[in-house]
C-alpha cells in the first residue's frame, strides 16, 4: 500500500524511476527495488513509475506490472508512489487506473489521449475522455500536461476538468512557458487544482516555484539537490534556493538537452545502484564523450547516485 497524498498536494521533489534493464534488454528488477530504495533516501516526496522517463512506451503490459509491483512493495507505505496509466483508449487507461488503484499506488498520471503526430483530439472528446477514466475510482489523478501529447490543453480547458473531473486534483506542467501558464492556472482553477508542479529535470524550477508549483517531478539525476531546493523555498529562503539550484542547473540542463532519460541511468549505474545503463533499442545510445562529461559534472555537485551504493 503506497503512503496518501495530501489533499493540499505533493511538496518537494517527485521523481521518475528508470525502468532498470540488464544488458540484455530483460527487466532488472532487482535493480528496480535499488532504484525505489535510493529514491526514498534521496528525499523524495513520492516517486512515479511507467512515465516516459521510465520508456513507458518500451515495456509490455506484463513487465508494466512487474515494475509496479516491485516498486510498490519495496517502497512500502514509505512515500506516495504515482504510476503513469496513459492510453489513447479510455477503456484501456481506466482498467490501468482501476489496477493502480487495487494494488496501492497513491495516484495515477494521465497524458492527454493522442496517437502519433496527428491523431489529437477536440476539448469536448478530452473531457469526455477524462470522465471516462475517471468514473466510480477513487483515486487521484494527475493530469500531465507535455508537448509529447500534440492535443492542446490550454488553461481554460484544465480549469474545467478540475472542476467537473473531482478525482483531477493535480497538474504536472511541462510545456514553454510552465511559469506563465501556472500563474493562469492558479487564476483559473483555484482550490480545484491544489497540486501543480513542472517537470523538464526541472530546468526553471525556481521561477516555476515563485509561479505557484508546489514540487518538482524530475528524474533520478540529482533527486537529493533539488529536494534541498524546494525545502529552502518552501521554508521561505528563496536566496538560499537558488543558490543551491544554481550549482546543480549545469548538470540538469546538460541532461535535458544532451541526454534524456539515460542520464539517470548512466549515474546510477556508474554509482553502482543499477548493475547496467542499458536503454531498450532503438532508443540512442549515448556517447562515450557525452557520458565522461555528464559524469564530470555529478562529479563536481557530489551527485548522491555516484556514492549511495
Amino acid at each position: 500500500m503506497s503512503a496518501a497524498v495530501p489533499r493540499e498536494g505533493l511538496r518537494g521533489v517527485l521523481p521518475v524511476a528508470p525502468t532498470v534493464f540488464r544488458d540484455d534488454e530483460s527487466l532488472d528488477l532487482h535493480g528496480q527495488r535499488r532504484v525505489a530504495e535510493f529514491l526514498v533516501d534521496a528525499g523524495s516526496a513520492a516517486i512515479c513509475v511507467l512515465a516516459n522517463f521510465s520508456e513507458q512506451f518500451s515495456l509490455t503490459d506484463a513487465e508494466r506490472l512487474q515494475v509496479l509491483e516491485a516498486t510498490l512493495d519495496q517502497v512500502a507505505g514509505r512515500v506516495p508512489v504515482i504510476v503513469t496509466t496513459s492510453s489513447y483508449s479510455a477503456r484501456i487507461t481506466r482498467e490501468r487506473n482501476r489496477d493502480a488503484l487495487q494494488r496501492g499506488a497513491a495516484m495515477v498520471m494521465v497524458m492527454a489521449p493522442f496517437f502519433g503526430a496527428t491523431m489529437v483530439v477536440p476539448e469536448d472528446g478530452v473531457l469526455d475522455y477524462f470522465r471516462r477514466v475517471a468514473d466510480g475510482l477513487d483515486i487521484e489523478i494527475m493530469l500531465q500536461d507535455a508537448p509529447m501529447s500534440p492535443t492542446p490543453l490550454p488553461v481554460p480547458l484544465i480549469a474545467r476538468l478540475a472542476r467537473e473531473v473531482p478525482q483531477v486534483r493535480h497538474a504536472k506542467i511541462e510545456v514553454p512557458r510552465t511559469a506563465a501558464k501556472v500563474r493562469a492556472l492558479r487564476a483559473a482553477a483555484g482550490d480545484d487544482l491544489p497540486g501543480l508542479y513542472d517537470g523538464e529535470e526541472a530546468v526553471t524550477l525556481v521561477p516555476d516555484l515563485d509561479a505557484g508549483v508546489l514540487a518538482t517531478m524530475s528524474s533520478a539525476t540529482v533527486p537529493e539537490a533539488l529536494a534541498a531546493v524546494v525545502a529552502r523555498y518552501h521554508a521561505g529562503d528563496r536566496a538560499g534556493a537558488v543558490e543551491a539550484w544554481e550549482r546543480v542547473l549545469p548538470l540538469i540542463h546538460y541532461e535535458n538537452r544532451q541526454c534524456g532519460l539515460a542520464a539517470a541511468k548512466i549515474l546510477l549505474a556508474e554509482g553502482g545502484v543499477i548493475g547496467s545503463a542499458r536503454t531498450r533499442a532503438p532508443f540512442p545510445e549515448i556517447g562515450p564523450r557525452t557520458r565522461e562529461e555528464l559524469l564530470d559534472l555529478a562529479r563536481s555537485r557530489d551527485a548522491l547516485a555516484l556514492r549511495w551504493a
